[in-house]
């Protein structure tokens, strides 16, 4: 019986259709299919924060009051230390193409530097990260929580350019300390395994005392008003607040509450925030590794720098989620 098969011009082929679909290593496949899914990944996780944002959009806190501070300057400078910290990122975005570029064409010595750069802008960004979740963390002016949670915070009216403007006062202008000291609950004088969180500097007697004391300080709730701004409350109504209301007092941000406004505010930055600076360090890692094998003339002697190419792969997904994440908590 004749066994013969007719031939289909596919054998040798995987998959019948080459070694190398859609014309990209097997390195560069894995290093897109990884882009794919840590993007739905972020993707969820903004679609969380976006989700959060709506239903509490009365109370979120405003972007242009919380991320005002730019290192060895004193002052209110929104949003400005954060844009420099987006233009760094993608300038070494623009560094890293032109390493890749270079590696197209053989030149050791401009892969080398630009590679340099693109670590040095790294850098940068995530020591700005770090600098700023130790403000975002430490603080500037405090507030009082209510016992219903919500935040109250404190200042006066300033003319500005012939227009009435609330500027934030810190509880340090305007407090009144009194002359008595409670220690910390710590495990050696109390309860076993039991120990108590950093007091706050001032009471909630202590603030009301100071609030008492100075006449043209307000209280300033989370509640956005139809202007866009948050409601401001009268002298009577300030002092019935703390008075009758305040229930601790709040200095900075942790991920149980933050004197800026709504505590998932301060959650959702942590952890998207915290999860991209993470993705910004594990790629300088990367880089420097890469780095120093272009120094040593690994791929000179492969005879191709596809390594350089999978790595800018990745340090470029890590610049775009940037800018979503740049979007979602700074601008929109």
């Amino acid at each position: 019986m004749d066994t013969t098969v007719a031939s289909t011009g596919t054998e040798g082929k995987t998959w019948g259709g080459g070694n190398e679909p859609l014309k990209a290593s097997y390195g560069k496949m894995m290093m897109w299919f990884f882009i794919v899914s840590d993007a739905l990944t972020f993707s969820g996780f903004l679609a969380a924060y976006g989700f959060s944002r709506f239903k509490f959009i009365g109370s979120w806190p405003i972007a242009d009051e919380v991320f005002t501070h730019v290192p060895f300057f004193h002052g209110n400078y929104p949003m400005i230390y954060v844009a420099f910290m987006t233009f760094i990122l993608i300038m070494s975005s623009v560094t890293m193409v032109l390493a890749v570029d270079a590696g197209h064409h053989m030149k050791k010595n401009k892969v080398t530097w630009y590679m340099f750069l693109t670590i040095i802008g790294g850098l940068i960004f995530v020591g700005s990260q770090a600098w700023e979740w130790a403000t975002f963390i430490k603080g500037d002016y405090g507030a009082v929580q209510t016992k219903g949670g919500n935040i109250l915070q404190f200042g006066h009216y300033v003319d500005v350019e012939g227009k009435q403007k609330f500027k934030r006062v810190a509880l340090a202008d305007f407090a009144i300390a009194a002359e008595s000291y409670r220690a910390e609950h710590e495990k050696k004088n109390g309860l076993w395994f039991v120990q108590e969180s950093t007091l706050p500097t001032y009471t909630i007697d202590e603030v009301y005392n100071g609030l008492k004391a100075n006449p043209d300080v307000l209280v300033r709730t989370q509640i956005i008003n139809e202007e866009g701004e948050k409601t401001v409350l009268s002298r009577e109504e300030s002092l019935a607040q703390i008075k009758n209301n305040g229930k601790m007092v709040v200095e900075g941000a942790n991920l149980h509450v933050n004197e800026y406004g709504t505590s998932l505010f301060a959650d959702f930055f942590f952890f998207i925030t915290g999860f991209h600076g993470f993705h910004v360090f594990s790629g300088v890692v990367i880089n420097i590794i890469i780095f120093f094998n272009v120094i040593l003339g690994t791929y000179e002697r492969r005879g191709s720098y596809e390594m350089v190419e999978k790595v800018g792969l990745y340090w470029h997904f890590v610049d775009l989620v940037w800018v979503f994440v740049f979007t979602f908590f700074y601008l929109v």
